[in-house]
């Protein structure tokens, strides 16, 4: 199945427009600061988690007819929400025409979320959008906490690209 190639700037857009508050966190996030990683295909967000910010949220997810990423469907399944049950979620893997994207409520290392999230995160230019990227210690801490074999890789970049930066 072939899904629709990532516009992280049309995402951010529509998030922005709509004044969501949002961490961009993962491989993006790290790619965005400069860490020689392998593309990344999908774009991971961590929401703020109260009402207002999940109603504007909701409004978002109609506007880019996100639906259920699923293996089998490239246009994925349709989903009813709204900020209550997007408040309830631990994480949603969506699609929608701009790509995919997923959003982690609660992400490995930082269970505090968004507001833990943002007060080390930096600003970076999406092509005409401005947006919140988790810190590279904070994605470090991420990686290295959820182990994988691709998270270990990314840990060990992450680690050589920050040595650099010092």
């Amino acid at each position: 199945m072939k899904r629709p190639e990532l516009s992280a700037e049309h995402i951010f857009a529509a998030l922005n427009h709509h004044r969501v508050d949002y961490v961009v966190i993962g491989a993006f996030a790290a790619i965005a600061q400069g860490v020689p990683l392998e593309a990344t295909h999908d774009v991971d967000l961590t929401p703020r988690r109260d009402s207002e910010n999940m109603r504007r949220l909701s409004t978002v997810l109609d506007e880019l007819e996100a639906r259920i990423r699923v293996d089998d469907l490239e246009d994925g399944l349709p989903f009813d929400h709204d900020a209550a049950s997007l408040a309830a979620m631990a994480m949603l893997n969506l699609t929608c025409t701009a790509g995919d994207f997923d959003l982690v409520f609660s992400p490995a290392a930082s269970p505090g979320g968004f507001d833990e999230l943002v007060e080390s995160s930096v600003q970076i230019r999406v092509g005409e959008e401005v947006v919140a990227v988790a810190s590279l210690e904070d994605i470090l801490r991420s990686k290295e906490e959820v182990g994988r074999e691709k998270d270990v890789r990314a840990a060990v970049a992450i680690r050589t690209h920050m040595r650099g930066q010092q």
